[in-house]
């Protein structure tokens, strides 16, 4: 994600005031663009949404009667039943499981401790795609590093027969920048320790707080180098390990990870229609995705967008006809690499996608809209721009990141929208134990669904061509 300006949502506002003349802008200002009128329509679903109690219910539902759900896991597979049973229940049209194959990872026993120079337990979880420890676990010094790039500066070989510690701090902001920044330390991290002769690392867990719930997640080792054992330490055990380092000494630590590939298994995308009335006019896709880590609930991660999407996608179910179809798609695997997205664009090649959207970033407000609308479809961005402004939602005019479950989509040609929310509290909880449905505030859940239904009533009724000339689908 990245930082993107901004533009004044009462900047719509500017020009309703009768006979009112609107002030020169400042110099450094940007004009104020054209009043954009907002469809009587798409206020009322907006508006309606607001009261929604659906969202809640499903989310609700999924982590009370489904709980953590791992990719390639006996609860993933439970979570697709249910997904098909209550989209069903709900009168959508065409429901039903897209399979495909993925493979897992699993983890077993995890533990670590200092040994010395002042003995004391440590709070881990594994990396997805870890390598193991022996049975016994690994006993050695650590070699601190302050961030990604002091790792990366090391020198070769350097490492062996040592645990690398990476210590980088992350900040929260409201657009989740900083997760690109610090999450190198787990991205690649792992990789580059192996190639510089580690033994084993651990990271500072990627996240805002300062608990003691490590944060899980994805590491990748590419082709050639042999994953090593990989593990977060919550953010208060980082903290108080490098105040160890800083007093001096050689500090060392037994690390226990029994983690294992364990081959492919079976996972699948949960896909279900809202007809429209137009094929020719292409299909609206949305969603999030059914699988989540294994040490909470999966509430906001990614249970909230996946009834987020459906609740929208139910209001205009139960509006009328759209030209547009809208397909709800709640995708097997995100967290272990996107395998969800690239089955479904694959299994989908041959159909017309002209909009594509995400929900995969909490439950917290929608407080930025950014889209891909251009040419004769610029039209379309204004209009939602200009229904949003009501719910809080500014314009932004950075790149349209899609989300990765429908991001190669829009590499085919689809139309990307993000309904930006705010992360200001996301890393907090984000792959955490703490990430269950009390984190979710109905309230603003509530306005996710009014930002999402708007978005869907504006674009599946457009009368505009909407994929982007040149597009492939």
């Amino acid at each position: 994600m990245t930082r993107n300006k901004l533009l004044v949502s009462a900047a719509f506002l500017i020009g309703s005031m009768a006979g009112a003349q609107p002030p020169a802008p400042a110099p450094h200002m940007r004009a104020a663009p054209a009043v954009v009128a907002v469809d009587p329509r798409v206020a009322a679903l907006r508006d309606a949404a607001l009261n929604d109690t659906l969202a809640w219910d499903l989310v609700e539902g999924l982590t009370t009667e489904i709980g953590p759900r791992m990719d390639g896991s006996a609860a993933e597979a439970r979570a697709r039943d249910w997904a098909v049973a209550r989209l069903t229940a709900l009168g959508f049209r065409n429901v039903h499981v897209e399979a495909y194959d993925l493979p897992v990872w699993t983890r077993g026993a995890e533990s670590a401790a200092v040994i010395s120079p002042y003995p004391q337990p440590l709070r881990i979880v594994g990396l997805g795609n870890s390598g193991a420890t022996p049975p016994q676990g690994l006993t050695a010094p650590i070699v601190f590093f302050a961030s990604y790039a002091d790792l990366a500066e090391a020198p070769q070989a350097s490492l062996k027969g040592k645990i690398a510690f990476v210590s980088n701090a992350m900040q929260p902001t409201q657009d989740g920048s900083s997760y690109g920044s610090a999450g190198a330390a787990r991205f690649v991290g792992p990789a580059m320790a192996a190639a510089k002769g580690a033994a084993a690392i651990l990271i500072r867990s990627i996240g805002t707080d300062h608990g003691r719930g490590p944060h899980a997640g994805v590491t990748n080792f590419p082709q050639g180098v042999t994953p090593i054992p990989a593990a977060a330490l919550s953010v208060a055990d980082a903290e108080n390990l490098e105040r160890m380092v800083k007093r001096g000494g050689e500090v060392r630590v037994h690390l226990l990870l029994d983690d294992h590939q364990i081959g492919q298994r079976r996972s699948g995308n949960v896909v279900a229609d809202v007809p429209g009335t137009d094929p020719a006019a292409g299909i609206v896709l949305i969603g999030g995705h059914l699988d989540s880590w294994d040490l909470g609930t999966g509430a906001i991660d990614d249970g909230a967008g996946v009834a987020i999407t459906a609740a929208a996608a139910k209001r205009l179910l139960d509006s009328g006809a759209h030209r547009r179809t809208v397909r709800l798609v709640w995708f097997g695997d995100e967290e272990t690499g996107g395998y969800g997205g690239e089955a479904y664009a694959r299994a989908h090649r041959g159909e017309l996608h002209v909009v594509a959207a995400e929900s995969d970033f909490g439950a917290d407000r929608v407080w930025r809209v950014q889209t891909g609308f251009t040419g004769a479809a610029a039209p379309v961005g204004d209009r939602l721009a200009a229904a949003l402004a009501p719910l809080g939602v500014v314009p932004g005019a950075g790149a349209v990141h899609g989300g990765t479950d429908v991001e190669p989509t829009i590499a085919a040609g689809a139309t990307g929208v993000d309904l930006n929310q705010s992360g200001l509290r996301y890393f907090d909880w984000h792959h955490t134990p703490e990430d269950t449905l009390d984190r979710i505030d109905p309230e603003q859940l509530r306005q996710n669904v009014a930002a999402w239904t708007t978005m869907l009533a504006v674009v599946a009724d457009a009368p505009e061509p909407l994929a982007p000339a040149g597009g492939t689908h």
